[in-house]
């Protein structure tokens, strides 16, 4: 059985994750909740004998769990995952807003500890199919740009979802806003943010935020007659569950480091 962590136990992602384990351990028996981490309300009870600690250290000792799920805060959850992988615990990776020089530090540290580690900016299948049908169509189109909608109470921005799809996309097409003239913003900020990694992508990136959203994103393509719109909607966080179970499962078993749930559906 595997012994499961949380952080950010009372978030909104951590609650439903803490209710999908509790619920797979009543009816399959493959996960049991250990562990829950989070700053606020230490010492009320969970589920069992679990509690709310808010030393991650301490609480990683005590515990001792095989994975640590992580849906906290961008300000903290890259020390949280050195922390998880200096203690030789597997971490899965919610938490958005890592840059992509400490996703690159976590992978090397995760290889020097041979711990496995699993970040992925979504982990609904919808969401992940919309990026590999936006990396498909980025192939044939010169201009594409993305706009990601969320709720308010996002910090980062632009989504770690928007960024993935932006990587996938230059991969495969290192210039995305062929033919664009010289452009001059009558209010900074208008044409969104620019997405370029080692010098390829050109895609602009517009956030939105707004309540009444969860998570929603639009890839639109462009070219001479015609536009071509994949988008996305997440109505509710319960669908992000299958996906991280399908990650707690696989690293529980490999050792590797994986950066996005396509690698392994």
């Amino acid at each position: 059985m595997i012994k499961v962590g949380v952080t950010g136990a009372l978030g909104k992602m951590g609650t439903e994750v803490i209710k999908a384990v509790i619920a797979n351990h009543e009816t399959k028996g493959e996960m049991t909740l250990v562990m829950a981490v989070d700053k606020f309300e230490t010492g009320k009870n969970i589920y069992g004998d679990v509690v709310i600690e808010s030393d991650l250290k301490k609480a990683l000792e005590a515990s001792k769990p095989d994975i640590v799920v992580d849906f906290t805060q961008p300000s903290v959850v890259f020390e949280n995952a050195k922390t998880y992988l200096n203690a030789k615990v597997k971490p899965v990776i919610g938490t958005t807003g890592l840059t992509i020089e400490q996703i690159r530090e976590l992978e090397t540290l995760s290889k020097q500890n041979n711990t496995g580690c699993f970040i992925a900016p979504n982990f609904t299948t919808g969401a992940v199919l919309m990026m590999m049908f936006s990396k498909m169509a980025a192939k044939y189109f010169d201009n594409a740009e993305i706009i990601e909608f969320h709720h308010n109470q996002k910090k980062d921005a632009p989504s770690g979802t928007a960024i993935k799809t932006a990587q996938m996309m230059a991969d495969v097409n290192p210039d995305l806003a062929k033919g664009n003239v010289p452009e001059v913003e009558s209010i900074q900020g208008a044409r969104g943010g620019n997405f370029k990694e080692d010098g390829k992508g050109n895609i602009q990136i517009h956030a939105v935020r707004m309540p009444g959203f969860v998570a929603s994103q639009e890839v639109i393509f462009g070219s001479a007659g015609q536009t071509l719109k994949i988008r996305h909607d997440s109505i509710n966080r319960e669908c992000y569950m299958g996906g991280v179970q399908l990650a707690i499962k696989h690293v529980f078993d490999n050792n590797d480091f994986t950066y996005g749930l396509e690698n392994i559906l």
